[in-house]
């Protein structure tokens, strides 16, 4: 009779996957930055909500300039060369700040730090 082989586990060599709250939109107020933070992944819809649309992942109606943001106004994803901004159509704009002025945009590119405005929202990215 043969003996039976012996099991040996082994640790996953894996890699865990990057937090979904690695990446987040803090609120500006009055220039600068609050306590108010919105975790962020791809795909990720910013505007109001509205129960006709459903909710959004980055519910801006109870911030003092709300009402500025659409109900779907911009989408964040994240690609392989990092994250961007698409603008929905929105009424007030999507702006990102490059060279100490807003510039409004219907795509871009954004990095670590990258201020962004949905109406006169005002946000920063922070990746981590």
């Amino acid at each position: 009779m043969m003996d039976e082989p012996e099991i040996v586990e082994t640790a996953d060599a894996t890699p865990e996957p990057e937090e979904a709250s690695a990446a987040r939109l803090v609120y500006k107020h009055a220039g600068v930055e609050t306590e108010s933070e919105f975790p962020i992944v791809h795909g990720s819809i910013v505007g109001r909500f509205d129960a006709q649309l459903g909710p959004v992942d980055v519910d801006c109606a109870a911030l003092g300039e709300g009402m500025t943001v659409s109900r779907r106004h911009a989408r964040l994803d994240r690609g392989d060369a990092g994250w961007s901004v698409e603008d929905l159509g929105s009424s007030n704009g999507t702006y990102v700040l490059r060279d100490g002025q807003f510039e409004r945009v219907m795509e871009a590119d954004l990095a670590d730090a990258d201020e962004l405005a949905f109406g006169e929202a005002r946000f920063v990215l922070r990746l981590s």
